[in-house]
């Protein structure tokens, strides 16, 4: 069985409270914490005024009543408070009672009209002798300015009989509360201007405090309107706002960072689409051209339907050798799985070199040993004897391919005859430790500095100097660069000794111990670094 009751309503109390939470919260924060400052001054100053208020009355009292105890216990002080006519001004109150009830007012006039009389109640013999010597307040009867008494009961024997009476002897409290009230005056008056000037210090100290949540705030409205670039000016890093400052710096870095690398992606992306798409239009359009000749019958004769088909066949081929190197390239991306087999990549230079041979047969190509300079350009030292064999681990296939599109490269960018050659070596990288260097050089005109930075960006072509009369889709070298790089390896370009382009490809060793199945020997061409000269290929 379920309570369906709803909770009852919060009562006028309750409301009050909800409606003024409320109201805070739309308060800005400054004002808020000024607030709370201020009164916290005037909840610290006010206990301390009445604190002190009190102490101070207290010791006035204190003092009054020594005063009365003074009197009373001195038998000549007494005799001449009470002289009567005869003494002088005083502010004594003396009040006779004897045993028969009768009484006798001893005092100076003039203090009875301005304070009256002291309200001193009647009291047994008991009363007093229990309350004898210790003061206490009584009200005051009549008088222009009615005020308190302070009263002390003694026992006392009034001459010349010693007759036993009872002498209440009494002093107005007057003096007491006009410095009591004087006093609260001062603090009261001090206490306002004290949490006046608090206040307005806390405000503008709150106001210095509240600065960098200010430019904290400024910093954010701009990131909004779009400017990545403003920061969170610096603090101590010890303080909160210094803390939270370095947080939001590292996250706009983050932010600024993630959003140039989707608006490079972005642009990379559209680069890539607008350029596989005019590389595609060229093929399609010679497709298209061709076969609207042969639909309108303007190829009359077998030999040229021939000759058209030929064409056809050529735009197609390279339409399709387009879509093969885009695939190529998208399952890099995709970070598809390679096999890892022991390579040997002597085997896999000496094949490239059998065919840059085949393309040009007035080109000299030789394998030889790599021997860098130590030293940054030679990316470490070399070790000790160039292996004959260079084994890594990876995906053959996809290795063939690379050291394929480097002599490709080499026979379409290049004159016919220039000479060539494919260097084999590992050094010693400090990080990476045992490395596999393959290096393809040519002897060509070379490209330029900026032309050499963008040579493996996709779609790229150097100028017309690097004969591209021979054509090339320009995805050649971006291949190159996403195999090797997921091979976990890297590659670069540099100038050639005497002119020319030295491509540089850098994979990492196998483990010692792993051999590839097609491990060459003098057969394949290549028997390891020796005194003798390089020798080419045949």
């Amino acid at each position: 069985m379920t309570d369906d009751r709803s909770p009852a309503p919060p009562g006028p109390v309750g409301r009050v409270v909800s409606r003024t939470v409320a109201w805070l919260h739309t308060v800005p924060l400054r004002a808020r914490l000024v607030t709370i400052i201020a009164l916290l001054l005037a909840i610290g100053l006010g206990v301390t005024a009445l604190t002190t208020q009190t102490i101070v009355s207290r010791y006035l009292v204190k003092q009054v009543d020594e005063q009365l105890d003074r009197t009373a216990s001195s038998a000549r002080a007494l005799n001449l408070a009470i002289g009567g006519s005869g003494s002088g001004p005083s502010d004594y109150y003396v009040l006779l009672r004897d045993a028969s009830g009768g009484s006798q007012r001893l005092t100076w006039d003039p203090t009875v009209r301005l304070y009256g009389e002291p309200s001193v109640p009647p009291m047994t013999q008991d009363e007093v002798d229990e309350r004898q010597g210790v003061p206490f307040t009584v009200g005051s009867n009549g008088g222009s300015h009615p005020t308190q008494w302070r009263v002390v009961a003694v026992n006392v024997a009034v001459e010349p009989r010693q007759t036993p009476a009872v002498a209440f002897v009494a002093l107005p409290l007057t003096r007491v509360h006009e410095a009591s009230n004087l006093l609260a005056v001062t603090l009261s008056a001090t206490g306002i201007g004290i949490i006046f000037l608090g206040a307005g210090v806390a405000w503008l100290l709150v106001h210095r405090s509240l600065r960098p949540l200010r430019q904290i705030e400024t910093t954010a409205a701009a990131i909004a309107a779009g400017d990545l670039a403003r920061r969170v000016p610096a603090a101590p890093p010890s303080t909160e706002v210094g803390s939270l400052a370095t947080s939001l710096n590292a996250m706009l870095a983050q932010i600024e960072q993630a959003f140039a690398a989707r608006a490079e992606s972005e642009q990379r992306m559209r680069r890539f689409v607008s350029d596989a798409s005019h590389e595609l239009r060229t093929p399609l359009a010679t497709i298209r051209g061709y076969g609207e000749l042969y639909r309108m019958g303007a190829l009359d004769d077998d030999a040229k339907v021939a000759d058209t088909m030929g064409r056809i066949e050529d735009a197609a081929r390279r339409m399709g050798a387009l879509v093969n190197d885009l695939l190529d390239l998208a399952r890099m991306d995709e970070g598809r799985p390679l096999r890892h087999d022991p390579v040997e990549l002597v085997r896999l230079a000496d094949d490239a070199v059998q065919d840059l041979r085949a393309l040009d047969p007035s080109r000299t190509v030789t394998v030889v040993p790599l021997a860098p300079p130590p030293g940054p350009d030679g990316a470490g030292a070399p070790c000790a004897g160039t292996p004959a064999s260079l084994v890594v681990t990876g995906d053959g296939d996809r290795l063939r391919q690379v050291l394929t599109n480097l002599v490709g490269n080499v026979a379409r960018h290049t004159p016919a005859g220039t000479p060539a050659e494919v260097a084999l070596g590992q050094v010693l990288d400090p990080l990476a430790g045992p490395t596999a260097v393959v290096e393809v050089r040519d002897h060509g005109p070379g490209v330029t500095p900026e032309q050499a930075q963008r040579m493996f960006e996709r779609f790229y072509r150097a100028d017309s100097s690097r004969n591209r009369g021979s054509g090339g889709s320009g995805l050649g070298l971006a291949i190159v660069a996403a195999i090797v790089g997921a091979h976990g390896g890297a590659v670069d370009t540099r100038t050639t000794p005497g002119g020319g382009l030295t491509v540089r490809v850098r994979l990492p060793l196998a483990p010692q111990g792993v051999e590839a199945s097609d491990a060459p020997g003098p057969e394949h061409g290549y028997d390891g670094p020796s005194s003798s000269p390089p020798r080419p290929v045949p």
